[in-house]
């Protein structure tokens, strides 16, 4: 099973809508929440290059946020990664 990361805040829509998708698929995912804390939210930039959330990774690989999973699952991307 992969490894599946995902950096969010709580009043992220686009957090939740991800989040759905991976729970849909059956995936235990670790959930970041960077909400206030300043040190996790560095962390995120550093490794993704983007500001925004959600940014995924799944066994280190970086996916992108909640549009970039839902494109990869509509190319069938998603699942092989997930295995």
């Amino acid at each position: 099973m992969a490894n599946v990361e995902i950096y969010t805040k709580a009043t992220c829509p686009f957090c939740h809508r991800a989040k759905a998708l991976l729970s849909q698929k059956g995936v235990n995912y670790q959930e970041i929440a960077i909400d206030g804390d300043v040190d996790k939210r560095e962390e995120m930039i550093k490794r993704s290059g983007r500001t925004t959330v959600p940014q995924i990774f799944i066994d280190a690989q970086h996916i992108g946020g909640c549009d970039d999973l839902y494109a990869l699952d509509g190319q069938q991307g998603l699942d092989p990664l997930l295995k």
